[in-house]
């Protein structure tokens, strides 16, 4: 992957929480149009990782580059202008709003700034997500957990991000909607968004990845194209068991 091609370059990335470091001279990068993934355990750091990125946590050292501009001292607003969204673990909708206001709220940003395309981007989503074209008056309260990480994900993609980070997409979803969301990550990619996808399910997640890396305890240990980790033996004793093997 050549440099002139990534969207997103971390260059030692260290966070601290008092004495604790979660992070300690991480690395990674986002090729334009790629889907790239962090696995690892529980507590390694990856949720710090994305939270980093997006601008959330004070005391962060390194390197953050996006489409070749510094973007470490950017507040998270300047940082959504510029095209970085992220789908947080909690998914953060408004449950007493209707589906339709989640989404205009995503678009926010974009129409602070000028643009007016917010009725032609919610087509696109519908097209993506046709089952919130259904339920567009309905209170995202009432959704079901697959429903509202869709939701989630929709609203992001109101603001046009050219780099979507997912948290956790999978979290507490029964099988098959986990299929169906993965499934629409790997449909996103079709549309030309770049997308940097942290998640506790290794198997699913390097399916759908062109590249990987591992976390573990705040370094990155391994990191390969996603068709080279999931034959890795380490990643397959730690994180995908006897079933990882093709």
């Amino acid at each position: 992957m050549s440099e002139a091609r990534n969207i997103l370059e971390v260059e030692g990335l260290c966070v601290s929480y008092g004495k604790v470091e979660a992070l300690h001279s991480a690395g990674i990068k986002v090729g334009q149009g790629q889907i790239v993934t962090v696995i690892g355990p529980n507590g390694a750091g990856k949720t710090t990782m994305l939270s980093s990125i997006m601008g959330v946590l004070p005391h962060t050292r390194g390197v953050i580059r996006f489409q070749g501009l510094e973007v470490g001292d950017a507040e998270v607003e300047q940082r959504v202008a510029l095209g970085i969204n992220l789908v947080p673990e909690s998914r953060a909708l408004f449950g007493e709003m209707s589906v339709e206001d989640n989404l205009l709220l995503g678009a926010f940003m974009r129409h602070r700034l000028g643009h007016r395309d917010h009725e032609q981007t919610m087509d696109e989503v519908f097209q993506i997500f046709p089952r919130l074209k259904e339920r567009r008056a309905q209170h995202a309260g009432t959704l079901s957990g697959g429903e509202r990480q869709m939701l989630a994900v929709a609203r992001a993609l109101m603001a046009k991000p050219a780099l979507l980070m997912l948290d956790e997409p999978s979290l507490g979803l029964a099988p098959l909607i986990v299929r169906e969301i993965f499934r629409v990550i790997s449909d996103l990619k079709r549309t030309g968004v770049s997308i940097l996808l942290v998640e506790q399910n290794a198997r699913a997640a390097l399916q759908v990845a062109d590249y990987g890396y591992v976390l573990e305890t705040g370094e990155i240990a391994l990191e390969g194209a996603s068709d080279q980790l999931i034959d890795d033996p380490k990643v397959v004793e730690s994180y995908l068991g006897l079933g990882g093997r093709r």
